[in-house]
Protein backbone atom coordinates (compact mmCIF):
# COMPACT_ATOMS: atom_id res chain seq x y z
CA UNK A 1 0.00 0.00 0.00
CA UNK A 2 1.70 3.66 -0.57
CA UNK A 3 2.43 5.55 2.02
CA UNK A 4 0.63 8.48 1.17
CA UNK A 5 -2.69 6.59 -0.05
CA UNK A 6 -5.34 4.38 1.30
CA UNK A 7 -7.81 3.20 -1.06
CA UNK A 8 -11.03 1.68 0.20
CA UNK A 9 -13.50 -1.04 -1.23
CA UNK A 10 -16.46 -1.59 0.77
CA UNK A 11 -16.43 -5.04 -0.48
CA UNK A 12 -14.59 -5.84 2.37
CA UNK A 13 -13.60 -4.05 5.84
CA UNK A 14 -10.49 -2.92 6.60
CA UNK A 15 -8.94 -5.12 9.24
CA UNK A 16 -5.68 -5.29 11.24
CA UNK A 17 -3.26 -6.59 8.83
CA UNK A 18 0.36 -8.25 9.06
CA UNK A 19 2.47 -5.97 10.70
CA UNK A 20 4.42 -3.78 9.06
CA UNK A 21 8.75 -4.21 9.29
CA UNK A 22 10.13 -0.63 9.28
CA UNK A 23 13.75 -0.27 8.59
CA UNK A 24 14.18 -3.93 8.57
CA UNK A 25 13.24 -3.71 12.52
CA UNK A 26 9.52 -5.72 13.71
CA UNK A 27 7.86 -3.93 15.60
CA UNK A 28 6.32 -6.58 17.98
CA UNK A 29 2.54 -7.46 18.32
CA UNK A 30 2.41 -6.24 22.08
CA UNK A 31 4.45 -2.50 20.81
CA UNK A 32 1.59 -2.65 17.99
CA UNK A 33 -1.56 -3.21 20.28
CA UNK A 34 -0.12 -0.30 22.70
CA UNK A 35 0.65 1.91 19.68
CA UNK A 36 -3.11 1.37 18.86
CA UNK A 37 -5.14 2.32 22.35
CA UNK A 38 -2.62 5.10 22.65
CA UNK A 39 -3.53 6.54 18.99
CA UNK A 40 -7.60 5.88 19.73
CA UNK A 41 -6.50 7.39 23.51
CA UNK A 42 -5.03 10.27 22.23
CA UNK A 43 -7.66 10.83 19.08
CA UNK A 44 -10.27 11.01 21.74
CA UNK A 45 -9.09 13.85 24.51
CA UNK A 46 -5.91 15.14 22.84
CA UNK A 47 -3.84 14.54 25.71
CA UNK A 48 -0.58 13.22 26.37
CA UNK A 49 -1.04 9.38 27.77
CA UNK A 50 0.74 8.16 30.31
CA UNK A 51 2.35 5.07 30.86
CA UNK A 52 0.08 3.69 33.92
CA UNK A 53 -3.45 5.05 31.73
CA UNK A 54 -2.10 3.26 28.36
CA UNK A 55 -1.75 0.06 31.22
CA UNK A 56 -5.54 0.89 32.48
CA UNK A 57 -6.80 1.01 29.02
CA UNK A 58 -5.15 -1.37 27.13
CA UNK A 59 -5.77 -4.35 30.08
CA UNK A 60 -2.30 -6.06 29.47
CA UNK A 61 -1.41 -7.63 32.09
CA UNK A 62 2.09 -6.71 32.21
CA UNK A 63 4.27 -4.16 34.47
CA UNK A 64 4.20 -0.81 34.12
CA UNK A 65 8.05 -1.44 33.82
CA UNK A 66 7.28 -2.88 30.74
CA UNK A 67 4.87 -0.56 29.25
CA UNK A 68 7.43 2.49 30.08
CA UNK A 69 10.06 0.48 27.88
CA UNK A 70 7.99 -0.19 25.07
CA UNK A 71 6.39 3.45 24.89
CA UNK A 72 10.59 4.34 25.05
CA UNK A 73 11.14 2.15 22.15
CA UNK A 74 8.68 3.47 19.94
CA UNK A 75 10.02 7.23 20.81
CA UNK A 76 13.34 5.62 19.60
CA UNK A 77 11.46 4.81 15.79
CA UNK A 78 9.66 7.84 15.80
CA UNK A 79 5.98 6.90 16.55
CA UNK A 80 5.82 8.80 19.40
CA UNK A 81 7.43 11.97 20.93
CA UNK A 82 7.19 13.58 24.28
CA UNK A 83 5.83 16.64 25.16
CA UNK A 84 8.26 19.09 26.52
CA UNK A 85 5.84 19.77 29.88
CA UNK A 86 4.33 16.19 30.00
CA UNK A 87 5.98 12.42 31.45
CA UNK A 88 3.04 11.13 28.57
CA UNK A 89 3.49 10.63 25.02
CA UNK A 90 1.48 11.71 21.93
CA UNK A 91 1.83 9.55 18.74
CA UNK A 92 3.79 11.61 15.86
CA UNK A 93 2.36 11.80 12.16
CA UNK A 94 4.79 8.19 11.76
CA UNK A 95 2.82 6.75 14.67
CA UNK A 96 -0.49 8.22 12.89
CA UNK A 97 0.38 6.78 9.63
CA UNK A 98 1.43 3.26 11.10
CA UNK A 99 -2.11 3.38 12.67
CA UNK A 100 -3.92 4.36 9.54
CA UNK A 101 -2.00 1.83 7.06
CA UNK A 102 -2.06 -1.00 9.41
CA UNK A 103 -4.15 -0.55 12.44
CA UNK A 104 -7.24 1.41 11.55
CA UNK A 105 -10.42 -0.64 11.20
CA UNK A 106 -13.10 1.33 8.92
CA UNK A 107 -16.39 0.91 9.83
CA UNK A 108 -19.45 1.30 7.12
CA UNK A 109 -21.00 4.74 7.08
CA UNK A 110 -23.48 4.96 9.30
CA UNK A 111 -27.00 4.74 8.12
CA UNK A 112 -28.35 8.35 9.13
CA UNK A 113 -24.99 9.56 7.56
CA UNK A 114 -26.01 7.69 4.46
CA UNK A 115 -29.44 8.98 4.34
CA UNK A 116 -28.76 12.59 4.60
CA UNK A 117 -26.29 12.02 1.69
CA UNK A 118 -28.34 10.53 -0.48
CA UNK A 119 -31.19 13.17 0.06
CA UNK A 120 -28.94 16.56 -0.11
CA UNK A 121 -26.64 14.79 -3.07
CA UNK A 122 -29.51 15.11 -5.39
CA UNK A 123 -29.08 14.51 -8.98
CA UNK A 124 -32.02 17.31 -9.49
CA UNK A 125 -30.11 20.21 -7.97
CA UNK A 126 -27.71 22.18 -9.71
CA UNK A 127 -23.92 21.87 -9.72
CA UNK A 128 -23.20 24.54 -7.75
CA UNK A 129 -25.99 23.06 -5.19
CA UNK A 130 -24.00 19.79 -5.06
CA UNK A 131 -21.09 21.45 -3.92
CA UNK A 132 -22.09 23.45 -1.02
CA UNK A 133 -24.40 20.15 0.04
CA UNK A 134 -20.91 18.43 -0.25
CA UNK A 135 -18.78 20.66 1.54
CA UNK A 136 -21.56 21.12 4.56
CA UNK A 137 -22.05 17.65 4.90
CA UNK A 138 -18.44 16.70 5.45
CA UNK A 139 -17.85 19.48 7.34
CA UNK A 140 -21.25 18.47 9.70
CA UNK A 141 -20.90 14.56 9.85
CA UNK A 142 -17.08 14.66 10.32
CA UNK A 143 -17.07 17.85 12.55
CA UNK A 144 -13.88 19.02 10.55
CA UNK A 145 -13.64 21.55 7.73
CA UNK A 146 -15.20 20.26 4.68
CA UNK A 147 -13.60 21.48 1.32
CA UNK A 148 -14.99 20.65 -2.47
CA UNK A 149 -13.41 22.52 -5.67
CA UNK A 150 -15.67 23.58 -7.63
CA UNK A 151 -15.58 21.73 -11.46
CA UNK A 152 -13.83 23.75 -13.85
CA UNK A 153 -16.08 24.44 -17.48
CA UNK A 154 -15.68 22.65 -20.18
CA UNK A 155 -14.55 24.59 -23.03
CA UNK A 156 -15.86 27.16 -23.97
CA UNK A 157 -15.67 28.85 -27.67
CA UNK A 158 -16.67 32.31 -28.60
CA UNK A 159 -19.50 32.07 -31.11
CA UNK A 160 -20.59 35.65 -31.32
CA UNK A 161 -20.52 38.63 -29.06
CA UNK A 162 -23.27 41.78 -29.14
CA UNK A 163 -23.11 44.81 -27.46
CA UNK A 164 -26.53 46.73 -27.14
CA UNK A 165 -26.90 50.39 -25.32
CA UNK A 166 -29.57 50.19 -22.51
CA UNK A 167 -29.48 53.84 -20.97
CA UNK A 168 -26.65 55.90 -20.76
CA UNK A 169 -23.44 54.22 -19.90
CA UNK A 170 -25.18 50.88 -19.29
CA UNK A 171 -24.74 48.04 -22.16
CA UNK A 172 -25.89 44.51 -22.81
CA UNK A 173 -23.77 42.04 -23.77
CA UNK A 174 -24.49 38.75 -25.22
CA UNK A 175 -22.37 36.19 -25.53
CA UNK A 176 -23.09 33.45 -27.58
CA UNK A 177 -20.95 30.46 -26.72
CA UNK A 178 -20.18 26.50 -28.58
CA UNK A 179 -23.04 25.44 -30.38
CA UNK A 180 -26.29 27.50 -28.23
CA UNK A 181 -25.10 29.05 -24.66
CA UNK A 182 -26.30 32.01 -24.40
CA UNK A 183 -25.09 34.88 -21.84
CA UNK A 184 -26.27 37.92 -21.03
CA UNK A 185 -24.39 40.79 -18.89
CA UNK A 186 -24.72 44.64 -17.72
CA UNK A 187 -21.63 46.57 -18.10
CA UNK A 188 -20.80 49.92 -17.32
CA UNK A 189 -18.88 52.06 -19.39
CA UNK A 190 -16.81 55.13 -18.18
CA UNK A 191 -18.87 57.16 -20.84
CA UNK A 192 -21.47 56.73 -23.10
CA UNK A 193 -21.05 54.97 -26.86
CA UNK A 194 -23.07 55.35 -29.90
CA UNK A 195 -25.29 51.99 -31.31
CA UNK A 196 -22.27 52.36 -34.11
CA UNK A 197 -19.41 52.30 -32.26
CA UNK A 198 -20.90 49.33 -30.13
CA UNK A 199 -21.44 47.35 -33.21
CA UNK A 200 -18.25 48.72 -34.64
CA UNK A 201 -17.06 46.98 -31.59
CA UNK A 202 -18.83 43.38 -31.52
CA UNK A 203 -17.81 42.94 -35.27
CA UNK A 204 -13.84 43.51 -34.42
CA UNK A 205 -14.51 41.03 -31.84
CA UNK A 206 -16.41 38.20 -33.68
CA UNK A 207 -13.77 38.78 -36.82
CA UNK A 208 -10.82 38.45 -34.62
CA UNK A 209 -12.21 36.14 -32.15
CA UNK A 210 -15.08 33.85 -33.34
CA UNK A 211 -14.11 30.09 -32.69
CA UNK A 212 -11.82 30.71 -30.47
CA UNK A 213 -11.19 29.19 -26.90
CA UNK A 214 -12.33 32.20 -24.23
CA UNK A 215 -9.09 31.66 -22.51
CA UNK A 216 -7.37 32.68 -25.69
CA UNK A 217 -9.81 35.16 -26.39
CA UNK A 218 -8.96 36.88 -22.76
CA UNK A 219 -5.72 36.28 -23.09
CA UNK A 220 -5.13 37.88 -26.80
CA UNK A 221 -7.45 40.91 -25.99
CA UNK A 222 -4.98 41.83 -23.18
CA UNK A 223 -2.27 41.48 -25.64
CA UNK A 224 -4.01 43.52 -28.09
CA UNK A 225 -4.74 46.29 -25.62
CA UNK A 226 -1.21 46.64 -25.09
CA UNK A 227 -0.05 47.07 -28.20
CA UNK A 228 -3.03 49.34 -29.18
CA UNK A 229 -2.03 51.57 -26.24
CA UNK A 230 1.59 51.45 -27.26
CA UNK A 231 0.07 52.91 -30.70
CA UNK A 232 -2.19 55.20 -29.39
CA UNK A 233 -5.14 54.00 -31.52
CA UNK A 234 -7.92 55.12 -28.98
CA UNK A 235 -10.97 53.40 -31.12
CA UNK A 236 -9.11 49.44 -30.66
CA UNK A 237 -8.28 50.31 -27.33
CA UNK A 238 -12.18 51.82 -26.49
CA UNK A 239 -13.36 47.92 -28.35
CA UNK A 240 -11.00 46.20 -26.82
CA UNK A 241 -11.85 47.70 -22.90
CA UNK A 242 -15.16 47.02 -24.20
CA UNK A 243 -14.54 43.36 -24.84
CA UNK A 244 -12.06 42.66 -21.72
CA UNK A 245 -15.25 43.81 -19.40
CA UNK A 246 -17.65 41.24 -21.47
CA UNK A 247 -15.26 39.03 -20.90
CA UNK A 248 -14.60 39.60 -17.58
CA UNK A 249 -17.07 37.20 -15.29
CA UNK A 250 -15.97 34.42 -17.00
CA UNK A 251 -13.27 33.64 -14.72
CA UNK A 252 -14.07 32.86 -11.11
CA UNK A 253 -12.59 33.33 -7.80
CA UNK A 254 -14.52 30.48 -6.74
CA UNK A 255 -11.89 27.62 -6.79
CA UNK A 256 -13.23 25.33 -3.72
CA UNK A 257 -15.85 25.61 -1.15
CA UNK A 258 -14.98 25.05 2.50
CA UNK A 259 -17.38 25.03 5.54
CA UNK A 260 -16.85 24.34 8.97
CA UNK A 261 -13.59 26.24 9.96
CA UNK A 262 -15.31 26.95 13.41
CA UNK A 263 -14.97 23.43 13.77
CA UNK A 264 -10.77 23.70 13.59
CA UNK A 265 -11.40 27.01 15.91
CA UNK A 266 -13.16 24.77 18.73
CA UNK A 267 -10.59 22.14 18.69
CA UNK A 268 -7.68 24.02 18.94
CA UNK A 269 -6.05 24.26 22.04
CA UNK A 270 -3.84 27.37 23.31
CA UNK A 271 -0.92 26.24 22.34
CA UNK A 272 -2.24 25.25 18.55
CA UNK A 273 -3.55 28.95 17.75
CA UNK A 274 -0.29 30.48 15.79
CA UNK A 275 -0.46 27.12 13.62
CA UNK A 276 -4.14 27.00 12.87
CA UNK A 277 -4.15 31.18 12.11
CA UNK A 278 -1.48 30.18 9.42
CA UNK A 279 -3.53 27.28 8.32
CA UNK A 280 -6.23 30.43 7.83
CA UNK A 281 -4.04 32.60 5.96
CA UNK A 282 -3.42 29.13 3.65
CA UNK A 283 -7.61 29.11 3.06
CA UNK A 284 -7.19 32.62 2.60
CA UNK A 285 -4.47 32.90 -0.19
CA UNK A 286 -5.27 29.11 -1.65
CA UNK A 287 -1.59 28.38 -3.22
CA UNK A 288 -1.05 26.00 -0.73
CA UNK A 289 -4.34 24.35 -0.98
CA UNK A 290 -5.50 24.22 -4.38
CA UNK A 291 -1.49 22.93 -5.00
CA UNK A 292 -2.60 19.64 -2.70
CA UNK A 293 -6.11 19.29 -3.84
CA UNK A 294 -4.43 19.37 -7.55
CA UNK A 295 -2.52 16.59 -6.68
CA UNK A 296 -5.31 14.70 -5.06
CA UNK A 297 -6.95 15.44 -8.50
CA UNK A 298 -4.90 13.02 -10.22
CA UNK A 299 -4.87 10.12 -7.98
CA UNK A 300 -7.30 7.55 -7.59
CA UNK A 301 -9.82 6.97 -4.43
CA UNK A 302 -8.72 8.11 -1.47
CA UNK A 303 -5.99 9.83 -0.02
CA UNK A 304 -4.58 10.82 3.00
CA UNK A 305 -2.16 13.39 4.34
CA UNK A 306 -0.81 13.21 7.33
CA UNK A 307 1.14 16.63 8.61
CA UNK A 308 4.38 17.33 6.67
CA UNK A 309 3.12 14.26 3.82
CA UNK A 310 1.31 17.14 2.37
CA UNK A 311 4.58 18.85 1.47
CA UNK A 312 3.17 22.01 2.56
CA UNK A 313 4.69 23.46 6.17
CA UNK A 314 1.06 24.79 7.05
CA UNK A 315 -0.41 21.46 7.15
CA UNK A 316 2.38 20.30 9.78
CA UNK A 317 0.00 19.80 12.58
CA UNK A 318 -3.45 18.76 10.73
CA UNK A 319 -4.25 16.03 8.03
CA UNK A 320 -5.79 16.33 4.90
CA UNK A 321 -8.57 13.24 4.27
CA UNK A 322 -9.61 13.83 -0.31
CA UNK A 323 -10.95 12.19 -2.69
CA UNK A 324 -11.83 13.12 -6.52
CA UNK A 325 -15.34 13.01 -8.01
CA UNK A 326 -15.98 12.64 -11.87
CA UNK A 327 -18.91 13.09 -14.37
CA UNK A 328 -18.98 10.00 -15.88
CA UNK A 329 -15.14 9.00 -16.77
CA UNK A 330 -13.99 12.58 -16.70
CA UNK A 331 -12.65 13.82 -13.00
CA UNK A 332 -14.49 17.51 -12.77
CA UNK A 333 -12.65 17.94 -9.15
CA UNK A 334 -11.97 16.69 -5.53
CA UNK A 335 -13.62 17.13 -1.88
CA UNK A 336 -12.42 16.13 1.27
CA UNK A 337 -12.03 16.95 5.27
CA UNK A 338 -9.17 19.24 6.80
CA UNK A 339 -8.70 18.38 10.61
CA UNK A 340 -5.97 18.14 13.30
CA UNK A 341 -3.82 15.11 12.70
CA UNK A 342 -5.79 13.16 16.02
CA UNK A 343 -9.05 12.69 13.43
CA UNK A 344 -11.05 10.25 14.39
CA UNK A 345 -10.04 8.34 10.97
CA UNK A 346 -12.66 5.50 11.01
CA UNK A 347 -15.38 8.30 10.25
CA UNK A 348 -13.98 10.17 8.77
CA UNK A 349 -12.29 7.89 5.84
CA UNK A 350 -15.13 6.20 4.35
CA UNK A 351 -17.52 9.81 4.81
CA UNK A 352 -15.19 10.91 2.19
CA UNK A 353 -15.29 8.10 0.48
CA UNK A 354 -19.28 7.56 -0.32
CA UNK A 355 -19.37 11.55 -0.56
CA UNK A 356 -17.19 11.38 -3.41
CA UNK A 357 -19.27 8.40 -4.98
CA UNK A 358 -22.61 9.92 -4.56
CA UNK A 359 -21.46 13.17 -5.68
CA UNK A 360 -19.63 11.68 -8.63
CA UNK A 361 -23.41 9.75 -9.75
CA UNK A 362 -25.50 13.25 -9.02
CA UNK A 363 -23.92 14.76 -11.57
CA UNK A 364 -23.39 11.98 -14.08
CA UNK A 365 -27.29 11.93 -14.05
Amino acid sequence: MSRFAVRMSYATTCVTRVLWIVMDNEISSRATDLLRTLVEMHIHDGQPVASKSLQAVSGMSVSPATIRNIMADLEDRGYLVSPHTSAGRIPTAQGYRLFVDSLLQIQPLDASAFEALKEELNPNRSTKELVYSASNLLAQITTQAGIVTVPRPNAQHLRQVEFLSLSENRVLVILVLNEREVQNRIIELPRPMSEAQLKAAADLINRRYAGCDLVDVKAGIVQEMRLARSQIDEYMTVALDLASQAMEDQATDDDYVMTGENHLLGQARPEDFTKLRELFDAFESKRDVLDLLDKSARADGVQIFIGDESGFDVFGDYSVVTAPYAQGARTLGVLGVIGPTRMAYERVIPMVDMTAKLLSVALSR
